[in-house]
């Protein structure tokens, strides 16, 4: 069972940022995808940002380009989702997960599970 800790949540105006970190095992960050993903009550699970152990693979959601950006630390064992420019849609449970399948943004494709951490952002 892989262990991943997310921190780094809290409450920002819009307009304001916030960084991320899911903190897993070297064992994981070398050979796993590494995703971000969001849940608000009532609705499905989104993939936000995702990336290979290289950092060379990074996709994200269409809804976040040009203001997340997902790097890896592999001295840290962090992967970090720095959020700018953060707008009241992105407040949600934001959760890191792992795996050695294909890196992408489907919440299917991922089978472990950090516990997360909350964003709120007001308006």
């Amino acid at each position: 069972q892989e262990n991943l800790v997310e921190s780094g949540g809290g409450s920002v105006q819009a307009g304001g940022s916030l960084t991320l970190s899911c903190v897993a095992s070297q064992y994981t960050l070398s050979r796993s995808c590494i995703g971000w993903f969001r849940q608000v009550p009532g609705k499905e699970r989104e993939g936000v940002a995702a990336t290979d152990p290289g950092g060379r693979f990074t996709p994200y959601a269409d809804s976040v380009k040009g203001r997340f950006t997902i790097s890896v630390d592999h001295a840290k064992n962090t992967v970090f989702l720095q959020m700018n420019n953060l707008r009241p849609e992105d407040t949600a449970m934001y959760s890191c997960a792992a795996t050695e399948n294909w890196c992408s943004l489907k919440p299917d494709n991922f089978y472990y599970w950090g516990q997360g951490t909350q964003v709120t952002v007001s308006s």
